[in-house]
């Protein structure tokens, strides 16, 4: 697209924004008596499911609020991939899901989600045949090795590594072959991060570096050889490697509790996006659109959730990340 093309869609990025929810309005909902008020409060601002109507269920509120964010962004760029970095966590998905319900023989209710670059059944057709060719190389490998260590080794733990690391791989090269600095600080965060929370999980859980080797992602700001080393010996090892990375800030979430460290983490994550509000003349804006987005929906869905199994306030409080605007 052409700077005047990008000045006329950013433009129109901005006037969204001004819908976005802010944090007054996170408070209202946790501070809500219960989850159909604060179904009421949504739909004052808009949030009112695929048809329109005053009850609505929230999960289907929540993704539809998702799929009509990328709606509205795609149809404003010329590149239908453009935001593919985002989108593939649903790929993988969704291939973990087909991969799990081919093992086990039978099909499962509402595993597989829409809106991400492959549609859900070519997914679940090349796991169910065992014929992986019609899926993206990536995929291709993932699948089947995670299929197979299933059928012969009957290790979900394994499955979810092998599906999750390649994920991970194929963010990384999808961020760092776009031409703008948000969608590739994008990929390099959300690799390092979940390397960081699998490292402190297979940690506690006494992995061995074998495990490590195998999880972890290779990114730019971690060395995930020593970050492996460290979190096969124990957490506070990692804690250590981590103060000498631009992540040191993390540890002090990471000791206090995991849903902390999650926090820190969409926090940064918000951190690293609030500087395209200065950029008019690039994709940025939208793609920080975008990720706000998925931001407050995530916000939303924990606070619905903890409506639902009555968690106090302010442990929700806890949990919910600072908004974009």
């Amino acid at each position: 697209m052409s700077e005047k093309q990008y000045t006329y869609a950013v433009a129109r990025i901005r006037a969204k924004e001004l819908s976005l929810l802010n944090d007054a309005f996170l408070e209202q909902l946790i501070t809500a008596k219960s989850v159909s008020e604060d179904m009421a409060l949504l739909s004052e601002k808009g949030w009112k499911g695929r048809d329109n109507a005053d009850k609505q269920d929230p999960l289907d509120v929540l993704s539809y609020e998702e799929e009509k964010t990328y709606d509205t962004v795609l149809s404003m760029v010329d590149d239908p991939h453009a935001f593919d970095a985002f989108l593939l966590k649903k790929d993988f998905h969704n291939l973990k899901a087909a991969v799990k319900e081919t093992y086990a023989g039978k099909a499962f209710a509402d595993i597989y989600v829409e809106g991400g670059t492959i549609e859900p059944e070519r997914i679940k057709e090349a796991a169910k045949s065992g014929d992986f060719s019609m899926l993206p190389d990536s995929m291709k490998e993932a699948g089947k090795k995670a299929l197979d260590t299933l059928l012969h080794y009957h290790d979900g733990q394994l499955c979810d590594i092998i599906i999750d690391r390649a994920c991970l791989d194929e963010i990384k090269k999808a961020s760092d072959k776009n031409k703008n600095d948000l969608i590739k600080r994008y990929g390099e965060l959300t690799v390092a991060l979940a390397d960081i929370k699998t490292a402190v999980r297979g940690s506690k859980a006494k992995k061995d570096i074998a495990f490590f080797k195998e999880a972890l992602a290779e990114c730019d700001t971690l060395d995930v050889t020593r970050l492996g080393e460290a979190a096969s010996l124990g957490t506070d090892d990692i804690y250590d490697y981590l103060e000498n990375t631009k992540y040191k800030d993390a540890v002090e979430a990471l000791k206090k509790s995991f849903f902390a460290f999650e926090k820190w983490c969409n926090d940064a994550l918000m951190d690293s996006i609030r500087p395209e509000k200065a950029h008019p003349f690039t994709i940025g804006p939208l793609a920080a659109y975008i990720l706000a987005r998925e931001s407050e929906i995530s916000s939303v869905r924990m606070i619905l959730t903890g409506k639902e199994n009555d968690l106090p306030d302010q442990m929700i409080r806890e949990r919910i990340s600072r908004t974009y605007v």
